[in-house]
């Protein structure tokens, strides 16, 4: 891969793995819904998706319509797909930085409060006055929480509720910081060493690849 690709590809990746290190070096969760999960996660695959399907499919009748341009077509397309995810998935919160069994009890406190008749099933929670159903999805390698709905029937404005509710509860919470946060570091750190290293060390393929990108 040219230098100008691979930075395009490794700057945003590298910008994601530093906030999920920043992330991981509080001492509070961070609670965020799945919809900026995702938007967050998109963000920092773009470039990838710059350098890969979008510009092997881009479409060379448009190219020579509309020249670099073009770009921000393909971008946009990428973006409406994104956000279109974003829509039609099901309503989810993400607890950053808090494992299943410190956010169990918070989650129970939280359910009482919004519901007397909140009822757990293992790690299934259904709150019948807000018209949820949950369970916790819990990812220990990047120690995180997903409340996942379950089932189709689901209530916004319940899961917006739960949400302020919850990150009410959370914002008084101290928990360790996860020593996991230097490997996100260490990888970034790479990512953008690999790619400021190719762009000095290559730099008549790197205006090669600026002119094959940018030709109009």
């Amino acid at each position: 891969m040219d230098p100008l690709r691979l930075t395009i590809a490794a700057v945003p990746l590298a910008a994601y793995l530093l906030l999920l290190g920043l992330l991981n070096l509080r001492r509070q969760p961070l609670i965020t819904s799945g919809s900026s999960d995702l938007a967050t996660l998109g963000l920092a695959l773009s470039g990838v998706m710059l350098v890969g399907p979008l510009e092997l499919f881009r479409p060379e009748a448009a190219v020579v319509e509309m020249g670099n341009y073009v770009w921000l077509l393909l971008l946009s397309f990428y973006w409406l797909w994104v956000w279109l995810f974003g829509l039609l998935a099901r309503p989810r919160l993400v607890i950053y930085n808090i494992s299943a069994e410190e956010l169990h009890p918070v989650l129970a406190e939280v359910a009482s409060e919004l519901d007397s008749n909140a009822r757990w099933a293992g790690d299934s929670l259904t709150i019948p006055k807000l018209g949820i159903q949950l369970h916790l999805d819990s990812f220990s390698i990047m120690r995180n929480v997903s409340l996942a709905s379950s089932g189709g029937h689901q209530s916004l404005d319940g899961w917006h509720c739960l949400a302020t509710l919850m990150a009410k509860k959370l914002s008084v919470i101290r928990v360790q910081s996860n020593p996991r946060a230097i490997s996100f570091f260490a990888t970034a750190a790479v990512l953008i060493a690999l790619s400021f290293t190719q762009l000095l060390s290559r730099p008549l393929e790197l205006a090669e690849a600026i002119r094959e990108v940018w030709k109009y």
